[in-house]
């Protein structure tokens, strides 16, 4: 049986303890995050953690340190009562403290209509405790009872009777009425809290059960499956990262020099595989110190960064323990769930990470989605739009000549960087073209009939020593309305290939239209625009300098067509 509680009080004014935010807690995630802080703490080996869904209870329970009577009133009851300020920056075990303020134990005192608390050190029977009856404190603080006044009620030991045997020392806090319902399952809670706490990277001897069953990283799996890259930052290394990160297609570590952070940003293949089955939550780049979450998804404070398309397909960890130095501990917010906005070295922590670390892995991210067939981000310049969409298409297309393994899908994969320049050439043909047509027909012109007959009959000769046919656009356009009857005879076919087969301009291509405009709109800067378009229209592979010479040539196409259409 525990001792006697009717001596335990509040050592501070109800109404503070009150108005400094009883409330300030408001998930159940955030209040296990508390238990499992102070077990930490306390030096605790292991946490258990049991939830009564039905009956809306839970408890946490730990193996640490426990407390005898004159710790439990000096420094459990005692809001504001500082372990850093009395026993430095570590616990007896060497961890860093993870409590500063004193104040963080009013989510756990404050989340449930009762909350009953047992504790004993090693080598004693008895438990010292008592009961927070919140309705009775929300009276006291309403009648402004002073804190001597208070005094918790005595436990009633048979809601531990399940928890009591073999523990030797530490302490469990039954929490009774949720004022959160409770609707998490157990492989959920295990794996936000795999998600939110990672002390095991620090002390691989402190374990957190859930209903007996212990929380690992193999509990994010889910996540890990639908990875795609990581990077590592300044050789960052932990137990997800070695056991669950299996099948990644990329990976490096980032040298950061200006920082001493580590951690890890990873990308998953779709942005929708970072949420958390059944549940709200997803994952995302969160800023953890001394292995305690302390700012979820840090892009939040990267407005500009966070509306890129990369940013959806991220998350990750980054670790900064320099950021907790001080005895004062000034640095976080009351509610221990952010970073105070104007600290100067966490504002150039996020700077870096912005500039050096996002700023490479936006590039390389890019350049491992293309290179697997995805879609990359259309705002990094290092790409075109068009070069992009055409990958996009390729990518597509190519699925249906995939049979598997052997040369044929390194023959498609060697097609890919041409794909990226012929697939928008044939559009600028396409398009300039066929608006030169329509420039045409709207003018009502049609190609003039051939003068240049020889005695023989024959139209286009220029009598040279080599007897070099040049055709005129009526000459070639009519050659080319029979080539097309050949074929069609030859292939056995009498269906209507082109839309229009007797419009003599669906035979030309784009410099014999301007020929037929006339007014000098064909440059001589334009004449290479032929034999490269032949080939492209051929399906061949273009050299570099030729991919080079019909860039400069379809802007000034596009800039002669633009202008004729531009009039209509």
């Amino acid at each position: 049986m525990p001792q006697n509680n009717n001596n335990y009080t509040f050592e501070i004014s109800l109404s503070v303890l009150n108005h400094l935010g009883r409330n300030l807690y408001r998930s159940f995630i955030t209040v296990l995050g508390e238990g499992i802080s102070n077990s930490w703490d306390a030096s605790a080996d292991n946490v258990w953690i049991y939830v009564d869904r039905a009956r809306g209870n839970f408890v946490i329970k730990d193996d640490g340190e426990g407390m005898d009577a004159d710790d439990f009133q000096d420094k459990f009851l005692t809001i504001g009562y500082s372990k850093r300020k009395t026993g430095g920056l570590t616990s007896v075990n060497g961890r860093p403290y993870i409590g500063a303020k004193g104040i963080g134990k009013l989510a756990l005192l404050s989340c449930a209509d009762r909350v009953s608390i047992i504790t004993k050190k090693e080598g004693t029977d008895e438990y010292v405790g008592g009961v927070i009856d919140n309705s009775g404190l929300d009276e006291a603080i309403e009648h402004e009872v002073r804190p001597a006044e208070y005094s918790l009620e005595n436990v009633n030991m048979d809601l531990f009777a399940p928890y009591v045997a073999d523990h030797k020392k530490g302490t469990i806090i039954f929490f009774e009425n949720t004022k959160e319902n409770i609707r998490n399952t157990v492989p959920y809670l295990k794996k936000l809290i795999a998600l939110h706490f990672k002390f095991s990277l620090i002390d691989e001897n402190f374990n957190i059960f859930v209903e007996n069953e212990l929380v690992t990283s193999d509990d994010l799996q889910e996540v890990a499956d639908k990875t795609e890259f990581l990077w590592t930052i300044n050789n960052y290394e932990d137990q997800y990262i070695g056991n669950n990160l299996t099948s990644l297609k990329e990976s490096e570590d980032l040298e950061i020099a200006s920082t001493s952070a580590q951690g890890f940003i990873a990308s998953v293949e779709k942005p929708s595989h970072l949420k958390i089955t059944g549940s709200e939550e997803k994952a995302g780049i969160d800023f953890f110190v001394n292995g305690r979450l302390r700012e979820k998804d840090i892009l939040k404070h990267m407005p500009a960064f966070s509306t890129r398309i990369v940013a959806s397909y991220l998350y990750g960890q980054i670790h900064y323990n320099e950021l907790d130095n001080s005895i004062e501990d000034q640095v976080f917010t009351s509610s221990r769930e952010g970073i105070i906005e104007d600290n100067e070295p966490y504002k150039a922590l996020l700077s870096v990470i912005k500039n050096e670390i996002l700023g490479q892995i936006t590039n390389q991210w890019d350049s491992w989605r293309l290179k697997h067939d995805n879609v990359g981000d259309e705002e990094n310049p290092q790409k075109g739009k068009k070069e992009r969409y055409a990958r996009s298409l390729f990518n597509e297309t190519a699925g249906g000549y995939k049979q598997g393994g052997g040369h044929g899908n390194d023959w498609i994969n060697s097609l890919k960087e041409d794909a990226e320049f012929n697939i928008p050439a044939y559009t600028d043909c396409f398009l300039s073209e066929n608006l030169l047509r329509m420039h045409i027909q709207s003018t009502g012109t049609t190609p003039t009939n051939c003068l240049n007959i020889d005695p023989a009959g024959n139209k286009c000769v220029d009598r040279n020593p080599k007897e070099l046919l040049k055709w005129c656009s009526h000459c070639k356009a009519e050659r080319g309305k029979l080539s097309l009857q050949e074929q069609k005879s030859d292939a056995g076919t009498a269906i209507q290939i082109r839309a229009s087969e007797d419009d003599l301009l669906m035979y030309l291509d784009y410099n014999d239209l301007a020929k037929i405009i006339g007014n000098a709109i064909l440059k001589d800067e334009d004449k290479p625009y032929k034999p490269i378009r032949n080939s492209v229209m051929h399906t061949a592979l273009l050299t570099d300098q030729a991919k080079t010479k019909l860039r400069s040539v379809f802007d000034n196409v596009a800039a002669t067509v633009g202008g004729l259409v531009a009039g209509h």
